[in-house]
């Protein structure tokens, strides 16, 4: 039995409709649940204690595995997209960490190998963590790699 992906709402423009209507067939969460997903993600790093144990965050990032699904074309943008909305609804700032990590499994989730990079710069002292799929930050507004030297790759 096949389901239609086909999605008519009257309120939504014509672009919007034929964005939602061409969801690939291996990544049948709408956007809404993907960003309610980044939101229990970031909710789940707080009341799991990620921010204060460090190598558990690192243990829990690095087990996670890369689902075997086909990963949508556009899938690292929705994942990105969801990302970013869910941290101006999260009522506390998300921190790089923490978005890193959220995004990262969620990607992995979607069937996208992607890493979580920590590093940082010498002179002034600054640690940063980002993500990166096929070698390139995402979700990023500058380049990573010129400013900040790579620690871990998880």
């Amino acid at each position: 039995m096949t389901q239609d992906r086909n999605i008519h709402l009257p309120s939504l423009s014509s672009t919007r409709s034929q964005r939602i209507a061409r969801c690939p067939p291996c990544s049948p969460i709408p956007p809404r649940f993907l960003i309610w997903k980044a939101l229990l993600g970031l909710l789940a790093f707080d009341v799991l204690g990620f921010g204060r144990n460090f190598p558990k965050m690192h243990r829990f990032v690095s087990r996670w595995r890369v689902s075997p699904r086909t990963a949508p074309r556009d899938g690292v943008d929705r994942v990105c997209e969801a990302i970013n909305y869910a941290c101006v609804w999260y009522p506390k700032r998300a921190l790089c960490l923490q978005r890193s990590a959220v995004t990262t499994c969620l990607l992995r989730t979607c069937g996208v190998p992607a890493k979580m990079v920590i590093g940082s710069q010498n002179l002034p002292f600054k640690a940063h963590a980002w993500t990166e799929v096929n070698g390139r930050a995402i979700n990023e507004r500058r380049d990573v790699l010129k400013i900040y030297g790579v620690w871990e790759r998880c």
